[in-house]
């Protein structure tokens, strides 16, 4: 797990623009996974001023997002399409057929999650999945006690979830109390996880996602089990890691160009070179 740690939530999210802009640009990954929420809010303004820029090109890419709301038609204002629609599918070049979604209003709950696992299977896989995470260390809509296991399917939100999302509603007894959510399992299939998170009120889950125990009460723990991690946070979100100053000095890109200038200098010092 490479832990980056910047300034603020605008510099969290240039950052991991730029990561998300190499493995679409650069390393093939066609096959997006998408949270959404408030982290991700910044990230998706700067890949459409990327793609108006054209560093970014999404015309072959495939997203799939990680969940939604159940009984929230697509028009509804709180869907999750409808936040996708509003904050990146309407100004960039996806296609319509390439964006995967679960339907919140279907009537055949386990088709609905089976199929979503097999149209990702049949698109070789997420190639990159975007994460935010909650304030109780949730991934997707994954409350604490979901198996680390688990696949996608239907769920039941936890009470401090909702109490989270009453901002986006007219008030708490609107909240959906039930969601469709990839599982912990289907986001480790994942080749590369990138999670993003900013602000002290994610500081305890953060601390716990990298340096507790992998525990399904925080489930984005399970991450510490997956080998291409990039966790990219500010300096709010990192203040209670107990090695913060270690994941400064060896997070990032600068600390990968550093370690490969020794590389070069001793190989040559060496007269390997």
């Amino acid at each position: 797990m490479r832990v980056t740690i910047c300034a603020n939530e605008t510099a969290v999210a240039k950052e991991a623009y730029k990561l998300v802009r190499d493995r679409v640009v650069n390393q093939g990954a066609k096959v997006l996974g998408l949270p959404t929420g408030s982290s991700p809010i910044k990230l998706y303004a700067e890949m459409v001023a990327g793609y108006k820029r054209k560093e970014i090109d999404f015309s072959d890419v495939h997203t799939f997002n990680l969940d939604e709301y159940l009984g929230l038609p697509v028009e509804h204002e709180q869907s999750y399409r409808n936040f996708m629609n509003t904050q990146l599918f309407n100004h960039v070049n996806l296609k319509a057929d390439n964006i995967h979604f679960l339907d919140g209003m279907t009537d055949d709950l386990e088709s609905e999650c089976m199929d979503y696992e097999a149209k990702m299977e049949d698109l070789g896989g997420i190639k990159l999945q975007i994460l935010g995470i909650g304030r109780d260390g949730h991934i997707g809509f994954n409350e604490p006690g979901t198996p680390l296991y688990s696949r996608t399917g239907y769920v039941t939100l936890a009470p401090e979830t909702i109490e989270d999302n009453k901002r986006f509603f007219k008030s708490a007894d609107e909240v959906p109390r039930w969601a469709l959510s990839m599982g912990v399992g289907t986001i480790l299939d994942a080749r590369e996880i990138l999670l993003i998170a900013t602000g002290t009120n994610k500081a305890d889950a953060i601390a716990g996602m990298i340096e507790g125990p992998i525990t399904s009460m925080n489930t984005a723990s399970a991450l510490q089990l997956h080998n291409e991690v990039n966790v990219i946070i500010d300096e709010a979100a990192a203040s209670k890691l107990a090695r913060k100053e270690h994941y400064k000095k060896t997070g990032g890109s600068a600390n990968v160009a550093d370690m490969y200038a020794y590389l070069m200098a001793a190989r040559k010092k060496a007269g390997l070179d």
